[in-house]
């Protein structure tokens, strides 16, 4: 097996300030693609749009893997995001991949006043309705969470249906989404966790469901720098909002941690290779990092160079 590794975009690097947010999205992943990297990976904030990104860098920038990592589906309609989806795919000619997950309810309520009471009924529902549209072009659906009714078909020339990946974290979503999605995008997921529930669990919904096996897009923080301490205390700084969320602090549990920063991969160049292998060794098949930036420019360029070297030395 050969290592797939990419960035998650942006990287919190200062020095990428152009005065226009989407053209420093467009160096950054042509600054990835050049460095050897096979994906960027762009994630919903409250200032982009992470589907509008997606589709601009995956036009301006060829022969580099797309993904969403992740947008929420609340409070998103599946018809709006498998338009957004569609046309991100033919701007990027088929390099595109639809990252979504449910979201933190402690931010769906007083951000959007979004009743989240039937998560995983809406996720079902939610796959449901994408796979006709990404299938058929249409859909009728009327569910308990979910109406979609298209007057027309969606389909948009040039856009051959994306792989679709969910943030599953628990057992319910990890089932779901292994019978009707293409894969997962786990985050603050050890390798013990991943070796020991994840990867078996979505693997067998999905072949209970007649489906290839799944893609484990693994999430990890990783920083090559010969300051691992302080590099460290800007992550843990940095990740104490996912602590008050539930699923991570669960899947942190499981991993017998309590903060994201336990799980980062700070340190040389050596470090950082062997961190990535037991990742591999535990059933990922592509691997995101995050944070790449915090400790500046010079060594994200430095942990992206690294990160590519492992790749051309899997390949080789």
């Amino acid at each position: 097996m050969t290592y797939n590794i990419g960035v998650a975009l942006p990287a919190g690097d200062p020095d990428t300030a152009s005065g226009n947010t989407v053209d420093d999205l467009v160096s950054l992943a042509a600054d990835a693609h050049r460095s050897g990297l096979r994906s960027v990976w762009f994630s919903q904030r409250f200032d982009t749009d992470a589907l509008s990104v997606a589709a601009v860098v995956g036009h301006a920038v060829p022969d580099i893997a797309i993904g969403t990592s992740v947008v929420p589906i609340y409070p998103r309609h599946p018809l709006v995001v498998a338009n957004q989806a569609n046309t991100a795919q033919a701007a990027a000619h088929g390099r595109f991949t639809l990252g979504l997950g449910l979201g933190a309810k402690v931010l769906l309520q007083p951000t959007f006043g979004t009743d989240a009471t039937r998560p995983i009924r809406h996720l079902r529902e939610y796959l449901t309705v994408l796979d006709q549209l990404f299938t058929d072009g249409t859909a009728d659906f009327h569910g308990e969470t979910v109406t979609a009714v298209t007057p027309r078909s969606t389909r948009v020339a040039g856009a051959a249906r994306p792989d679709i990946l969910v943030a599953a974290l628990g057992p319910q979503a990890l089932r779901v989404t292994g019978a009707l999605a293409d894969g997962t995008l786990p985050f603050l997921a050890g390798p013990r966790t991943l070796r020991e529930f994840i990867v078996p669990t979505i693997s067998e919904a999905a072949a209970r469901a007649g489906r290839r096996p799944p893609r484990i897009v693994v999430a990890v923080a990783a920083v090559v720098t010969d300051e691992p301490t302080a590099v460290t205390a800007r992550i843990a700084e940095a990740g104490t909002f996912y602590t008050r969320i539930p699923s991570y602090r669960a899947v942190l549990a499981r991993e017998g941690l309590e903060g994201p920063e336990q799980l980062a991969i700070v340190g040389d160049e050596e470090h950082l290779a062997r961190e990535l292998e037991r990742y591999r060794q535990a059933g990922a098949t592509e691997l995101v990092l995050t944070g790449t930036a915090v400790d500046g420019p010079d060594n994200r360029a430095r942990t992206w160079a690294a990160a590519a070297a492992l790749q051309d030395a899997a390949a080789g």
